[in-house]
């Protein structure tokens, strides 16, 4: 667990997992697995086995330490909904959620149909408690059936992590949704982020009243071009009255 986080939009990191597969093209230069794979073979370091998926049960009881309230971003290295992550864990994972319920932990995801099924079992008569955010990453237009699965789960607050952004999305279903994040790929083999799909996506995120936070262009650096889009940063996270309204589509 990290007590910091250099993620814009998040405060710290909690990693009761860690490791993953690759599902889709916005997988390919994964930074997470990038760093991993660095130590892979280092005897005693935390990634000796790279980005292998592990379970760290040392880790379950760590927010419940901290007592000064937090943006928690849960798994940035790894997927909590990954098919290899048992079920036990995963509601043991919820349970220190639920209780440390002064932080708000941002849970994101790429298996959005593993998270909306486990979150209809798990909150079968209300929706999920609000300081739980649930996310699916989305990087073209051919993933957006990520976010019809997140519209059907019973969450409080929703949001759309479109990073990287590697392909026009086009029409947004922005129904249910309370925030949309939207970035370029960074790293040595970065691919390239074009400003009018960015715009189209926060001109709907503006017409439908929905927060939208740029995080960066991208580049070799992710600092490299900066964050600013027309000439201001846009920095909006979700408001506490925005609350999980019912919806009629499901998957």
């Amino acid at each position: 667990m990290a007590d910091s986080s250099d993620i814009e939009w998040t405060d710290a990191t909690w990693n009761p997992v860690t490791g993953c597969t690759k599902i889709s093209p916005g997988c390919d230069n994964c930074y997470a697995a990038r760093f991993s794979e660095r130590f892979r073979g280092t005897p005693g370091h935390p990634f000796e086995t790279g980005f292998d998926l592990t379970l760290r049960p040392e880790r379950l009881q760590q927010p419940l330490l901290w007592k000064r309230s937090r943006r928690i971003f849960v798994n940035s290295m790894s997927d909590l909904f990954h098919k290899g992550v048992p079920t036990p864990f995963i509601e043991q994972i919820f349970d220190t959620m639920e209780q440390a319920h002064w932080h708000q932990f941002q849970v994101l995801t790429k298996r959005s149909s593993l998270m909306r099924d486990f979150l209809r079992r798990r909150y079968t008569t209300r929706p999920a408690p609000d300081h739980l955010w649930f996310g699916v990453s989305v990087e073209d237009r051919l993933r957006l059936s990520r976010v019809r699965h997140l519209q059907a789960a019973p969450a409080s607050v929703r949001f759309l992590s479109i990073e990287p952004l590697i392909g026009r999305i086009g029409a947004l279903d922005l129904a249910g949704i309370h925030w949309v994040i939207v970035g370029g790929e960074s790293g040595p083999r970065h691919r390239p982020m074009d400003p009018a799909w960015v715009r189209e996506i926060r001109d709907q995120c503006l017409a439908a009243g929905v927060p939208f936070f740029f995080k960066q262009w991208g580049g070799f650096r992710p600092t490299q071009q900066g964050r600013t889009l027309d000439g201001r940063l846009w920095d909006e996270f979700p408001q506490p009255q925005q609350t999980w309204p019912a919806l009629a589509a499901a998957e």
